[in-house]
């Protein structure tokens, strides 16, 4: 069997087969993601074909690679509008493979993460996938949490401080040297926090790399994924990342011309406006969310950066992610000069 890192075949198949779940031949793996977030394999038999996802092995921010959130929202989801992978199996004992690992069902489809595969695509196919994927939020956001079993998925109630805590918290972990500029925004958003607009759940990490299009159709979500920063919270900041990931220098975190970034997307503003009129929510305290946003993706480009300095990536163009850092704190501290919306 091909090595692979943080990956046991050996254990797995024992693992799997203990789960009840059926296997035809010998485990062979491929990997598809290996340590910008979660490391994610293709799992496959003679006859089945999975998709398994754990932590990086070093640099972890905890509650950035929490796979057995995204397993249990996921498993929630599943009778809802919202597309997501048939899961199979959760593991949370580390002594099978060094740490918690997710198994579910290969969902067939097409992925667009880079500029490259946009560009195979017609202006009107962009459109309508923008506005697909708009809608798959906005439908995620109107889920009954507490019908679909997920009530005590996280405490909504102070959302929003606790996010300006938490990835503060983040950034003490994985910071290489201090920040004045990181600490002020912290400071300024700590002053900041609104009233928390609404409750819902929300994914943390969307958009259109983290879903994977239908096969024949790219205006169709086939599964969202990615979901280990899911949690009940404020659907906003939802919206703002989605927006913020529009940023060029998201470029420097994923370590390509990613889609999103891409000029031939709607602008974030029409992002914003999209969401409005599909979900019929207002964007209130909108350069608040901007900037909590921005601070949040600085923060986990310098998690890419820290892991890519302790040698715990295992895939190539993680070299750049800590050039993105101050751009991101500088579009926080600029979204928070005005107070509007």
């Amino acid at each position: 069997m091909t090595e692979h890192r943080g990956l046991d075949l050996v254990a797995l198949e024992k693992f799997l087969s203990e789960s009840g779940v059926p296997l035809d031949g010998e485990l062979r793996a491929e990997l598809i993601s290996g340590g910008k977030s979660n490391l994610t394999y293709a799992i496959f038999d003679d006859s089945s074909r999975w998709v398994l996802r754990r932590p990086p092995t070093a640099g972890l921010t905890p509650s950035a690679h929490d796979v057995a959130r995204e397993f249990r929202v996921t498993s929630a989801l599943q009778a809802t509008s919202v597309p997501v992978a048939a899961t199979v199996a959760l593991c949370e004992d580390d002594s099978v493979m060094g740490a918690p690992f997710t198994v579910v069902e290969h969902v067939t489809g097409q992925v667009i993460r880079t500029q490259t595969e946009l560009d195979a695509l017609s202006d009107r196919e962009i459109d309508s996938c923008v506005d697909e994927l708009v809608r798959v939020i906005g439908d995620l956001h109107n889920v009954d949490y507490s019908a679909v079993g997920l009530g005590e998925f996280g405490r909504p109630d102070g959302y929003v401080a606790r996010q300006v805590k938490l990835w503060a918290g983040q950034w003490a972990r994985v910071k290489t040297e201090d920040s004045a500029d990181v600490d002020r925004l912290h400071a300024a958003l700590a002053e900041s926090v609104p009233a928390q607009s609404e409750s819902s759940i929300v994914h943390g990490d969307y958009r259109i790399d983290n879903t994977i299009l239908s096969a024949g159709d790219v205006t169709k979500v086939a599964a969202v994924v990615d979901w280990e920063l899911s949690t009940l919270g404020d659907p906003l900041t939802d919206v703002a990342l989605m927006c913020v990931y529009r940023e060029p220098a998201f470029d420097l975190v994923l370590g390509e011309a990613a889609a999103w970034t891409s000029p031939r997307m709607p602008s974030a503003d029409d992002l914003a406006q999209r969401y409005t009129v599909a979900s019929g929510r207002e964007l209130k305290n909108w350069n608040f969310y901007l900037a909590l946003a921005n601070f949040k993706l600085a923060v986990i480009a310098q998690g890419i950066h820290h892991r890519y300095r302790a040698g715990a990536t295992a895939a190539e163009g993680f070299d750049k992610a800590g050039e993105s850092v101050p751009v991101l704190v500088a579009a926080g501290l600029h979204a928070l000069k005005g107070k509007s919306a």
